[in-house]
């Protein structure tokens, strides 16, 4: 059964996650304890041959031999290897929920579209809706063991009242030598297509959006199967090369005599380090180990005879008993209100009180210079003249108001607006002392009296 914890993390407090760390079921320590046991007691063999029965001579063999493996590790790219791996696999196991089939649009089409409160019309909606569910039924027992269980022959099948004893007998007769979970979509292709015959189903666009939901159903059908088929290629294998040449000792050492420990280097009987390092990465494989093939039986595999259950009682639901069996359509208690409310509860009174966002740009306080705000058209190629676009702290530095050097005074139109005459630019620009700045308005302002000057 999937092990939910969504609750427990509703909201963040302090500890949160840190209750979440001692769950078992589902839990990291569940899965891996097994792998951590034997890999303990593998390197407590290693430790206590090192420490009580090999030689001095064998104890430096060994130690050359366990520095050269320390240096090697560092070349294999296992972070990268295994983040893209379980990268992989997650994305794959979510695009395997995304495709289980549900028959939720299927079933409102079916009620929408084929009509009928007769016997002859209920038949057909309930049998249409049993094909939909009985093709994913087939393609669950070809994917998941779970439902395999449940369902073990074709038998069972029958007597679970997905398929009738006559249905049995025409799926059995036909020949084919790969999965036939797609039958029954065929039997819904050329049920729907006799309603239409008959009138039950009243025209041809309904028709052709029941079959349109009906392909929607059996693709996700398809694409489970296929996930099934092809699985993630086994191409990870890593190979490298040994480094050149091993480091020589120093120093030879007399019989008896121990070797001095390297600094930084201390002997420790348990490796706390060298245990976590084995945790995560080792953890982190069981984790795409698990969700690599979430139809199996793990704690946190799909639950598909729930869904099977789940999907055969709504759909039925839906297009027998719910067909045309609806309320009758009163005023809603909003009816003559202009902006209607509906009532918190004490608990969440508060949350009324907060303004409604706007955007993010609603509280944005505009600059007070009037000329900021001035509106001017866009119209190249125009010629006609604009004022000279102000940069206020380019401005402050040059002492005038000096035009943005990343706009062309040719790209706008008119003014929206009172626009400065050009002599008290010139008077501004004499003001602050800079002969480019008014040698520029100059030129400008020389340009636009020769345009106004033209017929």
């Amino acid at each position: 059964m999937t092990v939910s914890y969504t609750l427990k993390v509703a909201e963040a407090r302090f500890g949160g996650f840190s209750g979440l760390l001692l769950r078992w079921r589902g839990s990291i320590y569940k899965l891996l304890y097994k792998e951590f046991l034997l890999f303990g007691a593998l390197y407590a063999v290693l430790s206590i041959t090192y420490r009580l029965l090999l030689t001095q001579e064998q104890r430096y063999v060994y130690a050359q031999v366990a520095r050269y493996c320390n240096r090697s590790a560092d070349l294999i790219p296992l972070s990268f290897v295994l983040g893209f791996y379980v990268t992989l696999v997650v994305n794959r196991w979510w695009s395997q929920y995304t495709s289980i089939p549900l028959p939720d649009q299927l079933m409102c089409v079916i009620s929408a579209s084929v009509h009928g409160v007769d016997q002859r019309g209920r038949l057909l909606r309930r049998t249409l809706i049993r094909y939909a569910n009985l093709a994913s039924v087939l393609v669950l027992r070809s994917v998941s063991t779970r439902v395999l269980k449940r369902f073990p022959t074709m038998e069972h099948v029958v007597d679970a009242g997905f398929m009738s004893q006559e249905e049995r007998k025409k799926f059995e007769s036909l020949k084919s030598d790969f999965n036939k979970y797609w039958v029954p979509c065929v039997w819904f292709t050329n049920l729907a297509a006799q309603a239409r015959r008959d009138g039950r189903i009243r025209d041809d666009i309904a028709l052709c959006l029941l079959l349109e939901e009906l392909n929607k159903y059996r693709a996700k059908c398809s694409m489970l199967f296929h996930y099934d088929w092809i699985s993630i290629p086994l191409v990870y294998t890593q190979f490298v090369e040994p480094e050149a040449g091993a480091a020589k000792p120093q120093k030879l050492l007399k019989p008896g005599q121990e070797p001095a420990p390297a600094l930084g280097d201390p002997d420790m009987y348990v490796p706390l380090t060298t245990l976590l390092q084995f945790f995560f990465y080792a953890g982190w494989l069981k984790v795409a180990e698990q969700i690599i093939n979430p139809f199996g039986e793990d704690d946190d595999d799909f639950e598909t005879n729930q869904l099977i259950d789940r999907n055969l009682q709504v759909s039925l639901l839906s297009v027998d008993e719910m067909y045309q069996n609806l309320p009758p359509a009163e005023k809603d208690q909003y009816w003559d209100e202009d902006q209607p409310q509906p009532p918190y509860t004490v608990a969440t009174a508060a949350e009324s009180l907060r303004p409604s966002f706007l955007g993010s740009t609603f509280n944005l306080r505009m600059s007070d210079d009037p000329e900021q705000s001035l509106q001017v058209e866009a119209s190249p190629g125009s010629g006609r003249p604009a004022p000279a676009a102000q940069t206020p702290l380019l401005g402050r530095f040059l002492g005038v108001g000096a035009p943005s050097p990343a706009i062309s005074l040719r790209n706008f139109g008119r003014v929206r607006g009172t626009p400065r005459p050009p002599h008290l630019l010139r008077f501004r620009a004499e003001e602050g002392g800079d002969p480019e700045a008014a040698a520029r308005i100059e030129e400008e302002s020389a340009e636009s009296g020769d345009e106004a000057l033209e017929p």
